[in-house]
């Protein structure tokens, strides 16, 4: 095919299954233009976007302010490693920092990369710190988690899909239940080994699964008790998705090491960040740690921009506003729906669970229903729709997208 020749739908699809690798299934939805909270495919078929990728684009597609500074930059300086210093990462450093509340931060590029460094940070500070016997070390992690996919974190994931035939796997992980208050207090006294609790304020992938009130407050007291650090996996929920401008904001709680990614740039580029205090960051001491592309021009650049557009455009407020409206309404039709059973999630992070199995493709059909009628989203968990649309979304186009996904529910009543 040449290049000069447009891409159907079918032809798009069509590369990707042959020269791609099968890591994925996606809805077949071939997207080619966003702006705000719209996509357009290759068609010039117009859909409201109720992923965001995953929660990586808060600030609306293409948002100006922050493609602006990511072209600014490009064109500039893109790229020194840390073999050499830059005039952007420490102007980002003293801004990320100052924004979350932290010492120091540690730039990396993805969100995996970030829990990876994370728990490296964490071990290291248990040894030289805590005094924990090196390569004892044990982190604690929660049944349902979704932190990535390499090998360390497969290693403490119990999806089996995730991690059959990919081992030998990584030692050194508690697993407990989520929002077990009892089980943390437990594992946390079973072990003197114990360096951290690594933990989603909401579970995300397992279908936006809302701990109790309190669990994260009680369980960052347990930590504390025990001299155990309390590391939030804010990837996914972090940078306003639920509300406020991190999910453990809404139990008061600062956790000792805090994990970012996917909105921190508004889905331009990839950038992710460990923040954490001096007494624990300071383990980490030269050519112990690092990345090529981590902390470079453009993803300084790009990060501060799409942060403050966060706090300019007062996005946590407009996300726990039009989040209580979207689970009043689907709440109302819930109530006397046969196809939906529950409405659940904090701000714009929801999830609707589907009255049928989670081996059937009742949620997949659903979605393909969904995007037949202008909207995007994908099911998790085989029974369970997830919904998060960019978080500069207004109360209309809210109300609209409420209407299109009652009408296509409708259709799949018993």
């Amino acid at each position: 095919m040449s290049v000069l020749e447009k891409l159907t739908s079918a032809d798009a699809i069509a590369l990707e299954d042959k020269y791609g690798a099968h890591n994925y299934h996606p809805l077949p939805v071939v997207l080619s233009r966003g702006e705000g909270v719209y996509v357009w495919d290759v068609e010039g078929k117009k859909y409201y976007d109720f992923l965001s990728a995953y929660s990586a684009v808060n600030q609306g597609h293409c948002h100006p302010k922050i493609v602006g500074a990511m072209i600014n930059q490009a064109q500039t300086l893109t790229l020194t490693s840390r073999a050499f210093y830059n005039d952007k990462l420490g102007v980002y450093e003293e801004f990320i920092t100052n924004y979350f509340g932290f010492d120091k931060v540690l730039p990396m590029n993805t969100g995996a990369e970030a829990v990876e460094t994370a728990l490296k940070i964490s071990r290291k500070w248990a040894y030289e710190k805590k005094g924990i016997q090196e390569n004892q070390a044990q982190i604690i992690v929660c049944e349902g988690n979704f932190h990535g996919r390499t090998t360390t974190i497969i290693s403490f994931s119990n999806d089996e899909n995730a991690r059959k035939n990919f081992g030998p796997y990584t030692e050194g992980f508690i697993r407990i239940p989520y929002n077990d208050i009892d089980a943390l207090e437990k594992a946390l006294q079973s072990s003197n080994n114990i360096a951290g609790f690594l933990v989603e304020p909401i579970q995300g992938e397992a279908g936006v699964y809302v701990p109790n009130d309190g669990y994260l407050a009680k369980a960052k007291a347990l930590c504390e008790a025990n001299n155990v650090l309390f590391i939030a996996d804010e990837v996914q929920t972090g940078i306003a998705r639920t509300g406020k401008l991190l999910a453990v904001h809404h139990e008061n709680v600062q956790p000792d090491v805090l994990i970012l990614g996917k909105a921190v740039s508004g889905g331009v580029y990839p950038v992710s960040a460990v923040l954490a205090n001096d007494e624990i960051m300071n383990v980490i001491k030269p050519g112990q740690h690092g990345s090529t592309f981590g902390g470079n021009p453009v993803a300084a650049a790009v990060a501060i921009a799409a942060l403050e557009v966060v706090k300019d455009e007062n996005l946590a407020e407009n996300a726990e506003r039009l989040g209580a409206i979207f689970r009043e309404k689907i709440g109302e039709f819930v109530t006397n729906s046969n196809i939906a059973t529950l409405v659940r999630g904090k701000g714009l992070l929801n999830a609707i669970v589907i009255n049928d199995t989670e081996e059937s493709d009742t949620a997949w059909n659903i979605c393909m229903k969904l995007a037949e009628n202008g909207l995007l989203a994908k099911p998790t968990h085989g029974n369970i729709i997830r919904f998060a649309p960019p978080l500069v979304m207004n109360e209309e186009q809210l109300l609209d997208c409420v209407s299109i996904i009652i009408n296509t529910l409708k259709e799949f009543e018993k």
